[in-house]
């Protein structure tokens, strides 16, 4: 093999051959507790909240966008719908609600960026504050818990379909896991095979050119930025599932750890182009990494420390690839 060929291997597989190397030292240092069938489920869940924001992150990241409000636009997905439940009002009341804020939200990310001209990264922050201030307003700076979450909905995140049939006995594949699933198929099925997805990547490879082959670039990216809050408030609604409990802080650090995954995947293609699949692999490197550190009792500052150094790594090892491929 020579060096080029060895390069583009490094480039197109190192980050899988990674998540392989860590689930290999969780499994050496956790024989007990890390490889069984249940604890993969519970990372399964673990993960889903996040796996949901990356996946439709990826969709503004195909034209090299991003989108900085995704955590505090879940938080207030969260908080709308929890003050609703505490008003009486049913659960597909609030939990439409929720959805129609992070549409919203994403929507008006995308005007400020595609009509307006302003940069993504200056428009998502800003937009960022306005809405997790405006959390913070709606909730009187409270966490919304206890009898105001109607069971049916944190119920959602409790429940699993039996997995006996496969001699998993007592085990349930949670719902949740599920939701991230079909996400992930959507999103996969929007990017790789219509003709919207395709439109997408033709922006992201060069907008001008796009434009000059008459893609009607702003309105993609407005959608594109849609869909994107969208899942950011998919998120926020299964965490306050999950927890049975909406604040607004709570999904504070969704954001960084979602462009954490997908440029994770990124660097597992031949151009560098954002993938959902890749991105798969990125959250899982997240979450087994989370789960494997807190089952060693290893502080949470270290594994922010990890994950930097991972995405520093991997995004080093495949600009190294693609120059010398």
């Amino acid at each position: 093999m020579n060096f080029r060929s060895f390069s583009t291997a490094l480039r197109q597989w190192g980050t899988f051959l990674g998540l392989l190397a860590i689930v290999v030292f969780f499994a050496w240092r956790l024989p007990e507790t890390f490889p069984t069938a249940q604890n993969f489920l519970n990372i399964s869940q673990q993960i889903s909240m996040l796996a949901v924001a990356a996946f439709t992150m990826t969709i503004v990241m195909v034209m090299n966008d991003f989108d900085l409000s995704v955590g505090s636009t879940a938080s207030l997905a969260g908080i709308v719908a929890a003050v609703l439940f505490a008003a009486g009002q049913p659960v597909w009341v609030g939990v439409t609600a929720a959805l129609a804020v992070g549409v919203l939200g994403g929507v008006f990310n995308g005007f400020l960026v595609a009509y307006i001209g302003i940069l993504p990264f200056i428009a998502t922050l800003g937009t960022l504050t306005m809405f997790s201030g405006a959390a913070f307003m709606i909730s009187d700076g409270k966490t919304i818990f206890g009898r105001d979450i109607p069971t049916e909905f944190a119920g959602f995140a409790r429940f699993g379909i039996p997995l006996d049939a496969i001699g998993l006995e007592g085990a349930k594949l949670p719902l949740m896991t599920l939701a991230a699933v079909v996400v992930l198929l959507m999103v996969w099925l929007l990017l790789e095979q219509t003709t919207f997805g395709r439109r997408l990547y033709a922006i992201g490879g060069n907008r001008v050119a796009a434009e000059l082959a008459g893609i009607n670039t702003r309105r993609l990216r407005l959608m594109a930025f849609g869909l994107t809050g969208l899942g950011a408030a998919v998120a926020g609604l299964m965490y306050a599932s999950r927890v049975a409990s909406a604040n607004p802080t709570q999904g504070a650090g969704l954001m960084l750890d979602a462009i954490a995954a997908v440029f994770l995947g990124m660097t597992m293609g031949r151009e560098g182009e954002p993938r959902v699949l890749a991105t798969l692999v990125g959250v899982l490197i997240l979450g087994i990494l989370d789960n494997g550190l807190t089952q060693m009792n290893v502080d949470s500052y270290v594994r922010e420390i990890l994950i930097g150094a991972i995405v520093v790594s991997a995004v080093a090892i495949s600009a190294f690839g693609q120059r010398r491929g």
